[in-house]
């Protein structure tokens, strides 16, 4: 059910007229996601949904899909011509968000020539991405809470999957990628938690690939081998927010220098971003994702190691893995968007080389205008077999 009082209400401090909706072959899953719209109903044909600053919603739907927007407040219209469909709209052109972005891939999803379309009939567009984040992407009190149950299974599966390595490699058993896989998923069945993708376990070499999958002839645990664990989940239900983390081990007692000192690396960027978002919210300045970002990347850059730094700082997260929040990212998408009370995101520098990589994760939440840290204590030092 759409909250007009809350929508409302953050049109209004974005100095705007409205938001726009329109869909066209279910082409924009925003849309349907945020006003409910089901994913199979038909939609052949354009509609379009008007949120005023104040009043009433306006839905426009074609004369042959009357249904299209059923379940949502408002007076309905109907159009069969691109004529009377100007006719309908051009009176309600304002300043208006819409669902795009020069920078934020995720959240454009308004083509062109519909763009164009509607600028010509008056409307002056802006990106909802502002929108976006205060309406789906900051937690509720509710939302928090499950987000800290989540993360809380996550680190004991952690625990409870590192010890389950060490007892089988210290018996002498072969272990693959894929059966510690297995383990954490068990795991997640067990206690509840649903999952976008399969977590990520990757070993030697296949560390170094920050997005690799291990397939059913994954890699067999080697002693000497760097080792990643990513994995995330949430509970199912209105509520359910996601967790997510990354753990760095080394299968054995000494690692290399090399090893250690690039897992140092990685913890320093990290901390480093803890406390910069620390030091500007007691400071009275919500920063940027790209603010974040910038400052985080600046220690990897400083340490000579950029080469290795494949991708962004962090990511929003909310009931989406990649939610709708503030991203920490200054090069790929980079976000302007502020973290403003209730906002979620991981933070997860990391490194990549060709023999191994290191990525070190944790999911932090500003509340009462502080950043709190999810789930438990944070990686300090490599998971070792000793």
């Amino acid at each position: 059910m759409l909250d007009l009082t809350k929508i409302q209400g953050a049109i209004a401090r974005e100095n705007l007229g409205g938001w726009l909706f329109f869909n066209f072959h279910h082409r924009d899953q925003f849309s349907d996601l945020f006003l409910g719209i089901p994913p199979r109903r038909m939609n052949s044909r354009r509609w379009f949904y008007f949120i005023p600053v104040s009043g009433e919603p306006l839905k426009v739907c074609h004369a042959i899909e009357k249904g299209s927007l059923n379940e949502l407040p408002g007076k309905t219209v109907f159009y069969s011509s691109q004529d009377e469909l100007e006719g309908i709209l051009s009176p309600l052109a304002c300043p208006c968000a819409a669902a795009y972005s020069e920078t934020l891939a995720t959240l454009s999803y308004l083509d062109h020539g519909t763009a164009r379309l509607l600028e010509r009939w008056g409307f002056r567009l802006h990106p909802a991405e502002t929108l976006i984040q205060e309406t789906l992407g900051v937690l509720s009190p509710g939302q928090i809470a499950a987000h800290e149950t989540a993360a809380a299974h996550l680190y004991e599966i952690v625990r409870l999957v590192w010890e389950r390595i060490k007892e089988n490699l210290s018996r002498g058993t072969g272990l693959t990628e894929k059966e510690v896989q297995g383990w954490i998923l068990r795991e997640f069945e067990k206690r509840g938690l649903e999952t976008e993708h399969e977590p990520i376990v990757a070993a030697g070499p296949n560390a170094g690939d920050p997005h690799y999958a291990p397939e059913e002839t994954s890699r067999t645990l080697t002693p000497g081998d760097v080792i990643q664990l990513d994995l995330w989940a949430r509970l199912p239900g209105p509520e359910g927010t996601f967790a997510d983390i990354s753990w760095v081990g080394y299968l054995g007692s000494d690692p290399p220098e090399e090893v250690k000192n690039t897992f140092g690396l990685v913890c320093r960027a990290r901390d480093r971003a803890v406390e910069y978002i620390r030091q500007q919210l007691k400071e009275g300045r919500a920063p940027t994702g790209a603010d974040v970002d910038r400052e985080t990347r600046r220690i990897i850059l400083d340490a000579g190691q950029g080469d290795f730094l494949f991708h962004r700082t962090g990511h929003g997260i909310d009931a989406e893995l990649h939610g709708w929040g503030v991203n920490l990212d200054s090069v790929e998408f980079p976000d302007r968007r502020i973290l403003r009370e209730g906002s979620c995101f991981s933070i997860e520098p990391g490194l990549y080389q060709k023999e191994f990589g290191c990525r070190t994760e944790i999911n932090g939440y500003i509340r009462d205008g502080e950043l709190v840290l999810s789930g438990g204590p944070i990686q300090t030092d490599l998971l070792l077999l000793r």
